[in-house]
C-alpha cells in the first residue's frame, strides 16, 4: 500500500528532521509537516543539524516571517519517529541521529534503501511539492494558512530557479494553487543577491557571445547561486536582436544553464531539456528554464570538464537544436501525403470527458497533463479524449461520433498523473477524472503518418501559440480528412493505439 500521511499518526514522538545547511524547501517541507501532525493532535520537533546555525539572509527571513519553529541540534534523543524531509536517512549531509523508527519524504534520486514509510517522488521539482499532493490526497487545503501557502511557494520557487526549471505537472499545480503573502516572497526573493554576486552578473555579460544568425546568445558566469543564472538571462534577452539565450556556469557537481526565449518557436523549457539530454535534466515553462548537466555524465561521455570544453560543447548543441528543428503550422497548407502511409485505429478502451462538464461554454481552459498544457475555448460540441497511456488531447464531437463508441464500461484511468483542467476566468483547478466516462476507439476514416527521422515542432489548430514536438522515431500524423490538419504522436503511443491499414 502506498504511504500517505495518515501513517504517522500511529506514532506520539515524533520528529522532522531536515538535511544540514538547510535551504527553503527544507524549511517549508519540514514546517507543513508539523502543520499537518499539529491539525491532528501530535507535537512534533522540526530540527536540523550540520555545522552552523542558518545564516543566509533569505532564510533568517523566511524563519523569521513565516514562525518556523525548528531547531538546531547535535544531540538527540532517539525519537518514536523520525520523519526526514527534502532527505533520505544516512545521507552524508545529514546528521545522524539514532531512532526506533523512520519515514522520508523526498523528491531527490534514491540514495540507499528506503523505509517502508516512504514518499519519493524523484521527478517532482521540490519535496513542497510532495508534500502538497500528499496533503491533497487528505483533502488538507494549505491556503487554510497563509504562512504555510507562503513557505510552500517559496520552497518549490527557490528548488525551481524562479519556476525556471519545473517540468512536472504537480509542481506547477502547487504555483498555480498556492495564496502566498506575496510581500514575503518578494522580500525574501530581494535578500537572495550579494554585492560581490552583483559583480559577476556583471562580468558575465561583458563576456557574452551572439549569434547574430541564429539570434541567440551565450553567456558564461563564473560559479553562483542559480538564481544568479536567471537574472543574468533576463537581461540578456532584453536585448532586440536576441530571441533566446542560454547563460551556464561550470559548478564542481556539474554545469547548471538558465534558458530564456521570447518567440513561439522556441520553449525555454524544451530547449533547456534539449540541452541537459543524456547529461542530466532540464525543464520550465514557455520562457524561462534552467537545468543541469552532471559533470560525471559528462566525463562518462568523454566531455573533458574544463571551461573550454564546456563552452564548445554547448555551441555545438545549440547549433544543432537551431539547424536540425522543422517548423510546421498545421492549417497553412495542404499536406502532400505521397510519404505517409494510412493507418487506422485499433480497438481500445478509453476515456473522454465533455469540456461542458469542467466549465461553463466560452470559457477559457487550461487542460494540464503530464506532456504539457493545452490551451482551448470551451463549446458545446468540444470533447476531452483521455488516451490509452493518460495522454490528454481535445477532438469534436463530430469526429467523436466517427471514431468512437461509447461504453458501459466503468472508466479506469491509466496514467501516472490525473489530469486536471485550470479555468482561467475564476483560477478554479478542476479534476478531469470524476467525469469521465468509458469509450471504444473505432477505425473510422484513419490517419496517415510517417516516422521521424529528425526533430518537428508542431503549430496544431486547437493551440497555435504553443508547439508539439516530435523527435526521431515518433510519428508525423495528417487526418485522412483533413490533410492540413497535423499533429505528433509519440512512438509508444502510436503503437499502441494504431495499426497499418491492410492492402
Amino acid at each position: 500500500m502506498a504511504f500517505c500521511l495518515k501513517d504517522l499518526l500511529e506514532f506520539d514522538d515524533i520528529v522532522i528532521q531536515c538535511h544540514d545547511n538547510p535551504d527553503a524547501d527544507a524549511l517549508a517541507s519540514g514546517y507543513a509537516l508539523k502543520w499537518y501532525l499539529k491539525k491532528h493532535g501530535k507535537d512534533a520537533r522540526f530540527i536540523y543539524g550540520g555545522r552552523s546555525p542558518i545564516s543566509k539572509s533569505n532564510l533568517v527571513l523566511m524563519k523569521e516571517n513565516l514562525g518556523i519553529p525548528v531547531e538546531y541540534v547535535n544531540e538527540l534523543k532517539p525519537p518514536q519517529l523520525l520523519v526526514t524531509v527534502d532527505c533520505q536517512y544516512g545521507e552524508s549531509n545529514v546528521k545522524h541521529f539514532d531512532a526506533e523508527n523512520i519515514a522520508t519524504i523526498d523528491h531527490h534520486q534514491i540514495s540507499g534503501t528506503l523505509p517502508e514509510m516512504a514518499a519519493l517522488r524523484s521527478n517532482y521539482g521540490s519535496c513542497s511539492t510532495v508534500i502538497y499532493e500528499l496533503m491533497q490526497l487528505e483533502d488538507i487545503d494549505i491556503n487554510e494558512d497563509v504562512n504555510i501557502a507562503t513557505a510552500l511557494y517559496y520552497g518549490l520557487m527557490t528548488d525551481t530557479s524562479g519556476f525556471e526549471e519545473i517540468s512536472h505537472p504537480s509542481d506547477r499545480d502547487l504555483r498555480d494553487y498556492a495564496r502566498p503573502r506575496m510581500a514575503d516572497i518578494v522580500l525574501f526573493k530581494n535578500s537572495n543577491l550579494s554585492k560581490d554576486e552583483l559583480v559577476i552578473a556583471g562580468d558575465a555579460l561583458k563576456h557574452a557571445y551572439y549569434d547574430e544568425k541564429r539570434l541567440y546568445a551565450i553567456v558564461e558566469s563564473k560559479p553562483c547561486d542559480p538564481n544568479i543564472l536567471g537574472i543574468i538571462s533576463d537581461m540578456t534577452l532584453e536585448v532586440d536582436s536576441i530571441d533566446a539565450c542560454l547563460v551556464y556556469s561550470v559548478m564542481p557537481f556539474g554545469v547548471k544553464i538558465s534558458v530564456r526565449s521570447c518567440v513561439r518557436e522556441i520553449k525555454a523549457s524544451e530547449l533547456a531539456a534539449f540541452l541537459a539530454s543524456g547529461y542530466g535534466g532540464g525543464g520550465g515553462h514557455l520562457i524561462k528554464a534552467g537545468g543541469l548537466l552532471k559533470k560525471d555524465l559528462l566525463e562518462k561521455a568523454g566531455i573533458s570538464y574544463d571551461n573550454a570544453s564546456i563552452r564548445s560543447f554547448l555551441d555545438d548543441r545549440l547549433k544543432d537544436y537551431f539547424e536540425n528543428s522543422e517548423i510546421i503550422f498545421a492549417g497553412e497548407k495542404v499536406e502532400d501525403i505521397s510519404e505517409y502511409e494510412h493507418y487506422i485505429k485499433k480497438e481500445l478502451s478509453l476515456g473522454f470527458v465533455r469540456a461542458v462538464d469542467l466549465a461553463a461554454p466560452g470559457t477559457k481552459i487550461m487542460i494540464r497533463t503530464l506532456e504539457g498544457d493545452i490551451d482551448t475555448i470551451v463549446e458545446e460540441d468540444i470533447f476531452i479524449i483521455i488516451g490509452i497511456d493518460g495522454e490528454v488531447y481535445p477532438i469534436r464531437k463530430k469526429r467523436f461520433d466517427e471514431n468512437y463508441t461509447l461504453s458501459d464500461d466503468e472508466y479506469v484511468y491509466p496514467g501516472e498523473y490525473a489530469p486536471s483542467v485550470m479555468n482561467h476566468v475564476s483560477g478554479e483547478r478542476v479534476k478531469i477524472l470524476p467525469f469521465a466516462r468509458s469509450c471504444v476507439s473505432r477505425g473510422g476514416c484513419g490517419i496517415y503518418a510517417k516516422k521521424l527521422d529528425h526533430r518537428v515542432k508542431v503549430f496544431t489548430k486547437w493551440d497555435p501559440e504553443k508547439y508539439y514536438l516530435g523527435t526521431e522515431g515518433d510519428y508525423l500524423v495528417v487526418r485522412a480528412d483533413d490533410h492540413s490538419d497535423m499533429y505528433v504522436i509519440a512512438e509508444e503511443v502510436f503503437k499502441k493505439t494504431y495499426i497499418k491499414e491492410q492492402a
